[in-house]
């Protein structure tokens, strides 16, 4: 682990690096003693009363040959008050607002007096009207920034003592009691602090007694401790010796603990980091519980600017459940992988290589002890995809390599592509003339051809990389060419004709004979090249229809209807030439019909003639009002009534029954200013249903019922509010935003799924740019609205395909966060099951803001995942480690 001193005592080398040349506040008396040897007292004098008493070591600012040459450039200085210049002495002396500009260092105070005869400089505040101590000295060189209550600077040596030292880094405070530069830059340090709250009195620090830093090799520290409020703690490190480094440095990584009902007594996520390099670093963990189960778990992340980025991890745990020798004992091996991998834009504009794996053990997320994330815990679709793209520049083809997968973890089966090849001719315009304007449809005629070769297998999980998986692989490639165009028909109507050609090769195929002694159909697997084609061709017209309401009424104007028909016609010849007939047993007339392309990648070839019209109708509707709080030209606004309500079926010419196929129905809309997004459809059935529950070709209406059957139907709704919603000034802020941020706002459902139960559920200080933007950021305690926010969903189907008129899924989902106070944060998410009478998965979390601290409690109380986690911790990332946080894994006999 990158233990906690360990992080803190670097930082303070860089810190002081950058600092090395603070100095302190003295009285007058310190010019008079600065050619000769000085000292550190051991406590902070007050501003007015600084000694020079050294008792670290005795040392002078510069020898005495060193201070009698000159400065070697122009120390340009000014201040509001007063200038006063001491030629005889060569003394300088500023008042009020000083500032003087040496090189590359600035020194701003409000007294500073410089001495030209030992070549130093000293700064210190002064007391305003009201006594207090203001202009404190701030030293600047090199853009690095301190600041501190006195210095004594020597410009020949750059040697300094610092008194009341504070300065930033990264989020990292640094209180400095006393610091001296030495001449072999040795800096020397007493009583100092660390810590990421900026108060003046700071919430919690980390004290040094004493500590010697050798900048860019090496510091050295003593007795190191935690104090909280003032409080010293237990946590303590007796000393240190730790390299100077400005690159990332390896450690231990502190593990986490808990209680798990099945394993008992664990530690968590506990290993070594291995810094690597700039591009590369590994993390190395393991798990450990009482009754001997284990696990690991390997991550690294990789990242080379301009050309690539990613990261990837493995996770194999090893389970044990129960006591050997009783009859629940049990042991199980799960294992998890992901990968991914993203190419720079600018690398290369024509090819790109990307990833993103996830493959594993089917039992993983819900067996797991060590899976937090609660929407992969409840997913039950592991896929994974590597791709590499290039294309062919000069030329209108690409072409892609890719491996992909997908598995089912309910049913353990596994499909697997590895490889598959696509090329693809982007769309051209032959007979276009080289002008390049397409005036007519022969001109518009557009060609486009791709093929694509697989190489699948579907196996289960047990058989997943072995030499079954690969002996049972199904092989093919598939041809496509398609050539289309458009015209303009009776000037309102959009003719589009098309045509299409397949090629399908294959390099197995089947044979089925009959076997007379056994009386059955035979399958036999024949290797060896097969092939079969199919084309076809159509056309579709379409317009577009317009129709316009208008009102007198003083709110709404006018409503718009905008209907969209489309008509097409489809035709297939029938392919059954490649169709054969085998006996299938004893009777020599009982045949059944195959082709010997059943089961391949691609499919077989259609039989029987296809002549389909296709109609579709869809409609929107929109309405003008009036906009109250509009001012000049924007009088009316345009509000949605129906995003869209769309009928589609169609009706196949050459089919001898059953020629209507079902008319499907959907529709969406979203009212109250966007908020609530509704989306249903339905599909209606025509024909008749028999006693066994198929369709025959008799209309429903002719059979005692209505019109349609109602086969199915689903309806969804989203509904999104907030305390802002009540606030006039925030709806003005919001009349402004597009409408598609509202639809996608409405769409996003994933924490009602609950979040995950680690110490970013709340974003709480994780974020370094979040952290620094609430630095400036003052609380301002609630009066009479507490911010708050509430996202609904719910969905409902119904079936009844066969008569069964029941509905298959009814639930609500919600989920809501409330501020209480500033810094205190309560969520919830959880939904109800009608159906199944009973609640979902629910998950409650609780997040307090202690400024520079943040505590994190997250819980689910029931179900299947019942657990919970604590934390708390420094908010700073570069205090990360400095934290506790306990957790207990989800009971594993539930499942």
């Amino acid at each position: 682990m990158r233990t906690n001193i360990k992080y803190i005592l670097l930082l303070l080398g860089f810190i002081f690096i950058a600092t090395t040349q603070s100095y302190a506040q003295t009285k007058e008396e310190i010019q008079e003693e600065a050619n000769q040897k000085l000292s550190l007292n051991d406590s902070i004098p007050p501003p007015e009363n600084l000694i020079a008493n050294d008792s670290i070591q005795q040392d002078s600012l510069a020898p005495q040959e060193e201070q009698k040459g000159a400065v070697d450039a122009i120390i340009d200085h000014t201040a509001d008050d007063y200038i006063i210049e001491d030629v005889v002495n060569k003394k300088v002396s500023l008042y009020n607002n000083a500032e003087i500009t040496y090189k590359d260092v600035n020194i701003k105070a409000g007294d500073i007096k410089i001495d030209y005869k030992t070549n130093t400089v000293t700064a210190k505040g002064i007391k305003d009207s009201v006594g207090e101590y203001t202009q404190v000295p701030v030293f600047n060189q090199g853009g690095e920034e301190s600041e501190q209550d006195s210095i004594v600077f020597n410009f020949k040596t750059d040697k300094a003592l610092v008194y009341g030292l504070k300065t930033e880094q990264d989020g990292i405070y640094t209180l400095g009691q006393k610091m001296k530069r030495l001449n072999d830059s040795t800096i020397y340090v007493r009583k100092i602090r660390f810590t990421t709250s900026d108060k003046a009195n700071p919430d919690y620090y980390l004290q040094t007694s004493k500590a010697k830093i050798v900048p860019g090799k090496k510091i050295i520290v003593g007795f190191t401790h935690l104090v909280v409020a003032d409080v010293p703690t237990p946590v303590f490190l007796p000393f240190a010796y730790l390299p100077l480094t400005t690159t990332k440095t390896s450690g231990i990584v502190v593990p986490t603990y808990g209680q798990s009902v099945s394993q008992g007594f664990f530690f968590q996520n506990g290993g070594y980091y291995f810094a690597g390099n700039d591009f590369f670093d590994l993390t190395v963990l393991g798990d450990l519980y009482s009754n001997g189960s284990w696990g690991v778990n390997l991550a690294s992340s990789y990242k080379k600017r301009y050309k690539y980025s990613g990261n990837m991890s493995f996770r194999y745990e090893n389970l044990i459940y129960s006591v050997q020798g009783f009859d629940d004992y049990s042991k199980s091996q799960n294992y998890n992988i992901r990968w991914s991998h993203t190419q720079d834009s600018k690398a290369n504009p024509n090819s790109k290589l990307s990833a993103s794996v996830n493959l594993g053990s089917s039992k993983y997320y819900s067996q797991s002890l060590n899976e937090y994330n609660n929407s992969n815990a409840l997913t039950n679709t592991l896929s994974s995809s590597v791709s590499y793209y290039r294309k062919i520049v000069g030329t209108p083809f690409n072409f892609s390599v890719s491996a992909s997968h997908s598995q089912n973890t309910n049913t353990e089966e596994i499909t697997m592509t590895l490889p598959s090849l696509q090329f693809n001719m982007d769309r051209i315009f032959p007979f276009a003339p080289k002008s390049g304007t397409q005036k007519n449809a022969f001109q518009k005629i557009g060609l486009n051809y791709a093929l694509k070769g697989d190489n699948r297998m579907v196996v289960k999980e047990e058989d997943f990389f072995t030499p079954k998986m690969f002996d049972e692989a199904k092989a093919g490639i598939q041809q496509d060419v398609s050539a289309s165009t458009n015209m303009k028909m009776l000037k309102y109507f959009t003719l589009s004709p098309s045509a299409n050609y397949k090629e399908v090769w294959y390099f197995k195929s089947i044979e089925k004979t009959y076997d007379p002694d056994e009386q059955v159909a035979v399958t036999d697997t024949i290797d060896g090249f097969a092939s079969f084609r199919e084309y076809s061709a159509g056309a579709s017209l379409s317009t577009n229809i317009y129709g316009m309401f208008k009102f007198k009424g003083k709110k709404l104007e006018a409503i718009r209807h905008t209907v969209r028909p489309s008509i097409s016609y489809n035709y297939r010849p029938d392919f059954g030439y490649y169709y054969e007939e085998v006996q299938q047993s004893g009777d020599p007339l009982d045949k059944i019909e195959y082709t010997p392309f059943e089961g391949g990648v691609y499919g077989q070839p259609s039989k029987g003639m296809s002549q389909t019209v296709g109609m579709s109708l869809n409609n929107n509707f929109e309405a003008k009002v009036r906009d109250d709080e509009a001012t000049g030209d924007e009088e009316f606004k345009k509000i949605t009534i129906l995003n869209n309500l769309n009928f589609s079926t169609s009706y196949n010419i050459a089919a001898d029954s059953l020629k209507w196929s079902p008319v499907n129905v959907t529709a969406g809309t979203q009212i109250f200013n966007n908020k609530l997004s509704i989306n249903g459809g339905a599909s209606l059935d025509p024909y008749a249903i028999n006693a066994n529950g198929q369709r025959y070709d008799t209309y429903n209406i002719n059979n005692g019922g209505s019109l349609f059957r109602l086969t199915r139907a689903n309806i969804t709704m989203s509904y999104s509010l907030s305390n802002k919603d009540f606030d006039k000034d925030e709806k003005k802020k919001d009349k402004d935003k597009d409408k598609d941020e509202n639809e996608i706002l409405n769409e996003q459902n994933t924490d009602l799924f609950g979040q995950s139960m680690t110490n970013d559920q709340f974003n709480n200080g994780n974020n370094p740019d979040d952290e620094n933007s609430r630095k400036d950021e003052k609380v301002v305690l609630y009066k009479n609205s507490i911010p708050w926010s509430l996202r609904l969903s719910y969905s409902s189907t119904y079936s009844n395909s066969n008569r069964e008129s029941e509905i298959t899924n009814n639930s609500l989902m919600f989920t809501g966060d409330v501020e209480l106070t500033p810094k205190w944060k309560v969520g919830v998410s959880s939904g109800y099951d009608f159906v199944n009478a009973g609640f979902t998965y629910t998950q409650l979390r609780f997040s307090r803001d202690l400024d520079s601290w943040k505590v994190n409690f997250n819980w689910v109380p029931f179900g299947d995942r019942t657990s919970y986690y604590f934390y708390i911790g420094v908010k700073s990332p570069m205090l990360s480690d400095l934290k506790y946080e306990k957790r207990s894994a989800p009971d594993q006999r539930l499942f």
